[in-house]
């Protein structure tokens, strides 16, 4: 059984249909990369999962439990984060003060899990007394992604992790997605750096007009002539 399992998915804003009947299931320790042109419903698609808009058809499965339209705040409980693509840290708050508010929800000692985000991003340790403001834009996303894996969740939703990044902060941040899912974590991703992001996904989804395209390993969508040609500029 799939730990996420998305079928035939209507959602988007007010009286707006933005996702048309999508489709989606990933097992435990998975990379997922949802890929596809501007006002496909990548993003949409995260949101909704992550229960920040209505469903107006169909379901999405979580570890065996519907969670369809759970509210975000309520979705910690079992074990999901979302690190969305803007306003994803507390810049007047420390590195170390944004990690202690993703752990806002526990009720247990979690100086085992700071040390493990450290171990994944050693930089942030360096800098962990700095406020995360005035860390580059590549080190705030590693801040964002540490404070979402405080709840230790089994699944991970980043929303465009690579956006406004120096080519060479993108190499830096999908090395790290890779990090986390070594931990166990199963990442579903969005993201504009098609080839990059397929490269070092188990299943991608490329998604056009809110509905799927084409589905596949990372690899047979990275070697589909009709992908490149459509979705990939080559």
């Amino acid at each position: 059984m799939s730990l996420l399992s998305v079928t035939n998915l209507h959602a988007g804003y007010g009286q707006m249909t933005i996702l048309k009947g999508i489709d989606m299931a990933l097992d435990a320790g998975e990379i997922g990369v949802i890929v596809g042109p501007n006002g496909a419903g990548k993003s949409t698609m995260l949101k909704a999962i992550f229960g920040m808009l209505n469903i107006s058809e169909g379901t999405v499965g979580f570890d065996g439990a519907d969670i369809t339209g759970i509210r975000s705040e309520k979705l910690a409980a079992h074990k999901i984060a979302f690190v969305p693509q803007e306003a994803n840290v507390f810049p007047s708050l420390t590195v170390q003060e944004n990690l202690e508010m993703g752990a806002y929800s526990r009720r247990d000692a979690y100086d085992a899990v700071i040390d493990s985000v450290y171990e994944i991003f050693p930089d942030l340790k360096d800098k962990r007394g700095q406020p995360a403001g005035e860390l580059s834009g590549g080190q705030r996303q590693m801040v964002a992604f540490g404070r979402a894996l405080m709840i230790e969740p089994k699944l991970i939703l980043l929303d465009e992790p690579t956006a406004g990044l120096s080519p060479l902060f993108m190499s830096v941040i999908f090395d790290r997605v890779i990090a986390i899912n070594k931990t166990g974590v199963t990442v579903a991703m969005v993201e504009q750096n098609a080839k990059q992001a397929l490269a070092i996904a188990h299943k991608g989804f490329v998604l056009a007009n809110g509905r799927n395209s084409y589905t596949g390993t990372g690899n047979e969508l990275l070697a589909n002539p009709d992908v490149a040609r459509s979705f990939l500029g080559g």
